[in-house]
């Protein structure tokens, strides 16, 4: 794995591709990285609840679309985080032996059906994980 994180891909999974996955694409492209997000079984739209939430830090994921987990996407990616949802449940064992490799699970509270207020603590606590890794992966020039 490469230790400087602005090299480095990192995809973020999730079942639905509607919540914490999106949040997480947002922070760490902002940061720099090269980052992507998809779901096991994406929904039909990104959370309004997180759009909103979102909003108020500045990110517009209005336009954003769940994206279906491929092969190749984790195949592209030098890490793999997941969310703390059920992906071992949904995801074919082709897929699941690949991201083992290279995987992280976040253990994440699902957004879906909370209030605006719990979903700003869930979006904020992904912002403070991708500012963590960015300091863990950060390397001196």
């Amino acid at each position: 794995m490469k230790e400087n994180a602005a090299g480095m891909k990192v995809l973020f999974v999730c079942v639905e591709n509607a919540g914490r996955s999106q949040m997480a694409e947002a922070f760490a492209r902002k940061k720099g990285l090269q980052a992507s997000s998809a779901g096991t079984v994406p929904a039909e739209e990104v959370n309004p609840t997180v759009v909103q939430a979102m909003a108020e830090k500045g990110f517009d994921l209005k336009s954003n679309k769940p994206k279906m987990l491929t092969l190749e996407m984790i195949d592209d990616a030098d890490l793999v985080i997941t969310m703390g949802c059920a992906v071992d449940k949904v995801c074919p064992r082709p897929m699941l032996s690949k991201m083992q490799k290279k995987v992280i699970d976040w253990d994440l509270e699902e957004p879906k059906g909370k209030t605006i207020d719990e979903v700003r603590r869930i979006r904020d606590e992904i912002e403070k994980r991708i500012e963590e890794f960015m300091r863990e992966h950060r390397t001196v020039s």
